[in-house]
C-alpha cells in the first residue's frame, strides 16, 4: 500500500473521509406500485423505509442464489437502487422482466447522477438536503446529486469541512478490516446469502419475496455448504492462498489487507470448518479478526 493510500485509509478509520462512487449504477424506480413491487422482489422490507433512509438488499434467483447486491435508498418522490458496477447483472435489466402490468417505471440515471458516500461521524460535518442513511458501507450517509457542477460543489464542501477523499484501494483495505463482504471477490452468483454472511439483508417477517422458500429451507432445515470467516494472521497473506484445517485444505482467501501486525483476511471455507482452527500453507495460524467500527 503506497503512502497516499495509507493516508486515505487512516482518514477512513478516523471518520474524516468521503468516497466518490459515481461509477455505481443508479436505477430510479417510480410509479404507484413501486414500493410494493420492489418489496415483492427484494429481500429487504422496502415498505418500511421512510424518505431519507436506505438499506442493503439482495435480488435472489428462485433457488435463493444471489443475483445482485444493492443499496435501496428512498427519497421523497422515488426510490433509487445503487449497485457496484462490477456486478455481472445490471439491477435495472434484471428487474425489468418483472414489471409486466405493474405501475412501475425504471430509469437508469447512472450518467446523470453523482454518488458520494460519507462514512461514520464524518457525515455530521456535511449537511445536505436529500442525503440517505445509513450509507452503502454502514453508518454514515449516501448523497446523490446531479453530475457536473453540483457534484463539484459537494466535493468542495467536503474538503472545506476537513474531509479527505479516499480512493478505491483505500476503501478495499478499510472494508476488509471491517469484514464487509463484496460481490465478486467474496461471493458470486452461485452463493446463498447465508454463505456470504448476508442474513441481515433479509426480512423474514415481511412476507413473500423472490427466493424466499429456498432461503427458508436453508435457515430451517440445513446450512450453507460454505461460509465466510473474518480472520487475521501474521505476515503477508494473499488472495487465493489456500487455508487448512490440519491436514486438509478447506477453503481459500478471498480478500486480504495488510496492517502493522500482519494481514486481515476474508476466507471462504467449507461448512465443516466453520469453527475449526485454520492456518495458511506454511502453518501460520489465523485468528478471529476484531472488526473495527
Amino acid at each position: 500500500m503506497d503512502e497516499g493510500s495509507g493516508t486515505q485509509v487512516s482518514a477512513l478509520e478516523e471518520e474524516r473521509a468521503f468516497l466518490d462512487r459515481s461509477p455505481w449504477r443508479k436505477v430510479r424506480v417510480t410509479g404507484a406500485d413501486a414500493v410494493t413491487w420492489l418489496g415483492d422482489l427484494l429481500t429487504a422490507d422496502v415498505a418500511a423505509l421512510e424518505p431519507g433512509r436506505g438499506c442493503r438488499s439482495l435480488l435472489l434467483t428462485p433457488t435463493g442464489r444471489i443475483r445482485a447486491d444493492i443499496q435501496v435508498v428512498r427519497r421523497e418522490d422515488d426510490l433509487v437502487l445503487l449497485q457496484a458496477p462490477e456486478q455481472p447483472q445490471h439491477i435495472g435489466l434484471a428487474l425489468s422482466t418483472y414489471v409486466l402490468s405493474s405501475d412501475v417505471s425504471l430509469e437508469d440515471r447512472t450518467n446523470d447522477l453523482a454518488l458520494f458516500t460519507v462514512p461514520g461521524q464524518a457525515a455530521s460535518l456535511v449537511g445536505i438536503h436529500g442525503a440517505t442513511e445509513p450509507s452503502s458501507v454502514g453508518p454514515g450517509i449516501d448523497v446523490l446529486v446531479d453530475a457536473g457542477k453540483p457534484a463539484w460543489r459537494f466535493v468542495e464542501a467536503c474538503i472545506a469541512a476537513g474531509l479527505e477523499e479516499a480512493g478505491g484501494d483505500a476503501y478495499e483495505v478499510w472494508r476488509v478490516r471491517r469484514g464487509i463482504a463484496r460481490m465478486g471477490p467474496d461471493f458470486d452468483e452461485r452463493s446463498l446469502p447465508a454463505e456470504a454472511g448476508l442474513e441481515a439483508t433479509i426480512d423474514s417477517d415481511k412476507g413473500c419475496f423472490l427466493g424466499q422458500e429456498a432461503v427458508a429451507r436453508v435457515r430451517n432445515l440445513g446450512h450453507p455448504p460454505r461460509l465466510l470467516r473474518h480472520l487475521h494472521g501474521p505476515g503477508s497473506i494473499s488472495v487465493g492462498e489456500p487455508v487448512f484445517a490440519a491436514p486438509n485444505a478447506v477453503g481459500e482467501v478471498t480478500s486480504a489487507a495488510r496492517d502493522r501486525d500482519g494481514s486481515t483476511v476474508l476466507v471462504r471455507v467449507r461448512w465443516d470448518a466453520a469453527t475449526l482452527p485454520l492456518t495458511v500453507s506454511d502453518g501460520r495460524s489465523l485468528e478471529e479478526a476484531l472488526a473495527t467500527s
